[in-house]
């Protein structure tokens, strides 16, 4: 089958509820719904490659042995490569250094997506332990940007995302702990929710990944089919240390939903104060227009807070949560750490987080815990805060990868800069949506973010199911022969 034609169609003309619709009305077959995404994937992953891991037998198993009856019965998904997992499959994360490692357990949120009736045939790329906002590693190479091959799809799920830019599936598994979900969102001219802290379970491994900075979730074509997924995944799991506050009924009810008049912060600035091109900017100027269209009242303010502390303790966060896995690794393995396994600045991010402290790590919490305080009383006054998602259009591949042609304080400050809005979100829980409203001259997407109030995906969703009703984005693809 060709990337495009037949059952090919259906994949990038339905969204996944739209989908699921069609196998329980024997429209169209679970088998043939895979077998047309395996046959577009096969003929889209050379150009844009967002294959990490094929396991189509693995789907075809799933629909010979029955699937359950779920919202999604019969769609295919894939996941993310990155501590999701399937019980005797591989799963390595785009390292070199768990080159052929097959997790021991399924993962709680795969037992959901199956349960729902999803049939998962693969998984997407990632770079290594998802450190930075473009997908280009050592061990399955450059993800591209359907949109323009020569840009990063963005990342850490930007094989997720080109997966579905380049339409051969509706929808995919993602996730986020600095802007992994709503960066590659933004790149591709897709919907990208980041839902709250403790929401979406990650376990069993560990139940929690970075101290609670990252979450799971996906990357969509449709509002409806983010929150008809995150209907299907949210809720504690067994050994959860928190969770988020359970929903007044359904996510995906208050997608048709009118958000009422809401009051929302403009900010354009970033809190570190590092430029922004001003198409982003003009991006967020229009989402505001069209805010205020629907009858949202808009008003330019920012939460005060220091991001130089912010930066520290995201650091204490993160940098020993991978030097750990990176000695424990080379220890099960045998072998010392060094750049044929690992990354430079992955290596690099791991000796910086070794030199934290326990009290660092302390310290580290309760400045997190004080930016928390800090936004949910600016939102008292707000109900959402509006900025650019990212502050450029999407970066040209190689400028932000983990092999980069500079140092580490260089490669820092350049990924800083490109991604200074989306972590803040992940510092204080609370969820954020990149909604793809804009395109720059060049062609490329642009996404402006809205974040909302801790457990309130709810609004996020009423006001992003307004926004793709007033300004569709569904027809907007890039152009793939």
């Amino acid at each position: 089958m060709k990337a495009g034609g037949g059952t090919g169609d259906l994949l990038s003309s339905h969204d996944a509820l739209g989908l699921a619709g069609l196998v329980r009305q024997r429209k169209v077959s679970p088998s043939e719904l895979l077998e047309a995404a395996i046959a577009r994937a096969e003929a889209l992953n050379p150009r844009f490659n967002f294959m990490a891991q094929k396991h189509y037998d693995f789907g075809r198993t799933a629909i010979a042995k029955g699937l359950p009856k779920g919202p999604f019965t019969g769609v295919p998904l894939l996941l993310k490569d990155l501590n999701t997992h399937i019980a005797g499959e591989l799963s390595e994360g785009g390292s070199r250094l768990y080159k052929g490692y097959r997790a021991p357990v399924t993962s709680e949120l795969v037992r959901r997506y199956q349960a729902a009736g999803f049939v998962i045939f693969g998984k997407t790329t990632t770079p290594e332990y998802g450190l930075t906002g473009t997908t280009e590693n050592k061990l399955t190479g450059d993800t591209r940007n359907p949109w323009n091959p020569a840009h990063s799809s963005g990342g850490s799920s930007g094989g997720a995302a080109a997966a579905v830019a380049s339409g051969v599936i509706p929808a995919a598994h993602a996730s986020d702990g600095g802007g992994s979900i709503r960066i590659p969102a933004s790149c591709c001219g897709l919907f990208g929710m980041k839902p709250s802290r403790g929401r979406v379970p990650m376990g069993p491994i560990r139940t929690e990944g970075w101290g609670g900075l990252s979450t799971n979730h996906a990357i969509t074509r449709s509002v409806r089919d983010s929150a008809a997924m995150l209907d299907a995944s949210h809720g504690i799991e067994p050994g959860s240390r928190y969770g988020a506050p359970t929903p007044d009924g359904t996510f995906l009810s208050q997608v048709g939903k009118h958000p009422g008049k809401l009051r929302i912060a403009l900010m354009t600035r970033p809190i570190a104060g590092s430029p922004v091109d001003p198409e982003c900017i003009d991006a967020a100027k229009a989402a505001a227009k069209l805010c205020e269209s629907l009858g949202h009242h808009v008003e330019e303010a920012a939460p005060q807070l220091d991001a130089a502390l912010l930066g520290w303790a995201s650091f204490v966060s993160i940098g020993p949560a991978v030097a750990a896995d990176i000695a424990d690794r080379c220890k099960v393995l045998g072998i010392t750490p060094g750049p044929d396994v690992v990354e430079p600045m992955v290596l690099a991010f791991a000796e910086y987080g070794k030199t934290f402290s326990a009290m660092d790590a302390a310290r580290a919490s309760g400045v997190l815990q004080d930016a928390a305080i800090k936004v949910a009383r600016f939102m008292e006054r707000f109900d959402l805060i509006l900025t650019p998602t990212l502050a450029a259009p999407p970066i040209a591949l190689g400028r932000i990868n983990l092999t980069p042609d500079c140092g580490f304080q260089e490669w820092g400050q350049r990924a800083a800069v490109y991604s200074p809005f989306c972590q803040l979100a992940n510092l204080t829980g609370q969820p954020a949506m990149s909604v793809p409203l804009a395109q720059a001259k060049s062609g490329l997407p642009i996404g402006v973010m809205f974040t909302g109030r801790y457990g309130d995906e709810a609004l996020l969703y009423r006001l992003a199911g307004q926004l793709e009703k007033a300004l569709p984005w569904a027809g907007k693809r890039p152009q793939i022969a």
